[in-house]
């Protein structure tokens, strides 16, 4: 059980509070990382779950003590004190979720994919902007101490002017893992035969996609590959569908930089970002990690010998990062996109990880997943303004 018991919390308070009450809608695996991180945000007030199985809520409720439990998306969304739902479900009802939602005056924030097609995630924008909402999607650790500390160094233009950037997004081969063993903190077992189906781009290269757009602007075009290597995946259950399990897509920023992305469940882990300017490298070794140590890399001249990556230094992070966790996903922050928008609701000011923010990445991750269709060069539709870092990293 859990320690620290969530009890339901006092009357919906005004929008321009501090404190804002949200809603769980899927009380799957991912679940509790969100509920790992929740009890660094006070100003976060968890009213109830919902699950659409019942007993699935029902024990996620009991382990970490929470005292309101939904029999329905109907019910919970009539709650008067619900102001943000957080829908965890899995990614094929994240739409319809979500757009039940706005319609009924709730603020949104969505685990990634937002929408699973492009009209959809759409169509959300769309609804979430006509009722003056707020709508955000996972990932969001772009407002991590290593992300913020890496863009940190960008503004102050250590490396030189950048020309290019090497992402990798590789998590080894988790179908010969033994992923059926693996359970959430409250004992839900890792849906793999939905994350097989979803595939590993959808589900992971938002990780650095929302990095490079944040730190280089929009994506102008993407020329993507995507291939299912493992099509069975050698599972005890048919796979319903062949979702990428590799992906490799050049991106090409309004900025002028070019990145290369890769993500896979078949290449040896590597979660390692580079970006290459004319002076240096300046590099991480796992994003998942919120305290990751950034480093930049030079070249020297010995004897007129040029020797790149020679000199190596740490660059300081711009804080230290609360530890939520023990390893892997579980050091992620999960709450803190949730704590962004609870912020920026209250402020009112735009969210960093706003709709149109969102809805770019979404595009721009879709478009490198369905390449294995397209087979071309994709040019992105949808734009947003330039966002902020967060105040403790300027």
């Amino acid at each position: 059980m859990s320690s620290s018991p969530i009890t339901a919390s006092s009357p919906k308070s005004k929008s321009n509070s501090l404190e804002k009450s949200i809603a769980i809608v899927g009380c799957g695996f991912v679940a509790d990382y969100y509920l790992k991180a929740l009890p660094h945000y006070s100003q976060l007030k968890l009213v109830g779950v919902m699950d659409r199985n019942s007993d699935r809520s029902s024990k996620f409720a009991a382990y970490h003590g929470i005292s309101r439990i939904y029999n329905s998306l109907e019910e919970l969304l009539a709650d008067d004190n619900v102001d943000i739902v957080l829908n965890l479900t899995n990614p094929s009802s994240h739409y319809s979720v979500s757009k039940a939602a706005l319609e009924a005056g709730k603020h949104v924030y969505s685990e990634k994919p937002l929408a699973m097609e492009m009209w959809q995630a759409e169509e959300l924008v769309k609804i979430a902007e006509q009722k003056g909402l707020y709508l955000s999607s996972a990932p969001c650790s772009l407002l991590s101490e290593t992300a913020q500390t890496v863009w940190k160094a960008l503004r102050e233009n250590k490396v030189g002017k950048v020309r290019l950037v090497y992402a990798e997004m590789d998590d080894g081969l988790v179908h010969r893992m033994p992923y059926q063993k693996w359970l959430s903190q409250s004992g839900t077992p890792w849906p793999y035969k939905d994350e097989f189906e979803v595939g590993c781009t959808l589900e992971h290269a938002g990780y650095y996609v929302t990095w490079l757009t944040a730190f280089f602007g929009p994506a102008e075009t993407v020329s993507a590959f995507s291939s299912c290597l493992v099509p069975d995946k050698e599972t005890d259950v048919p796979l319903d569908m062949n979702a990428p399990d590799f992906s490799v897509a050049c991106i090409k920023f309004a900025s002028g930089v070019v990145a290369r992305l890769t993500c896979s469940i078949v290449a040896p882990h590597d979660h390692s970002l580079r970006i290459i300017g004319d002076d240096g490298i300046l590099g991480i070794k796992d994003c998942w990690y919120y305290g990751a140590p950034v480093y930049i890399r030079r070249s020297i001249t010995i004897r007129r010998k040029r020797l790149e990556g020679i000199w190596k230094q740490n660059y300081p992070l711009v804080r230290k990062p609360v530890r939520v966790g023990s390893n892997n996903a579980q050091q992620m922050d999960f709450c803190r996109g949730v704590a962004e928008m609870a912020a920026a609701i209250a402020e009112e000011r735009p969210s960093r990880l706003s709709a149109q923010f969102s809805l770019h990445n979404n595009e721009l991750v879709l478009a490198i997943n369905n390449s294995l269709e397209t087979g071309s060069p994709y040019k992105l539709t949808t734009s947003f303004d330039p966002i902020q870092p967060m105040p403790w990293a300027k």
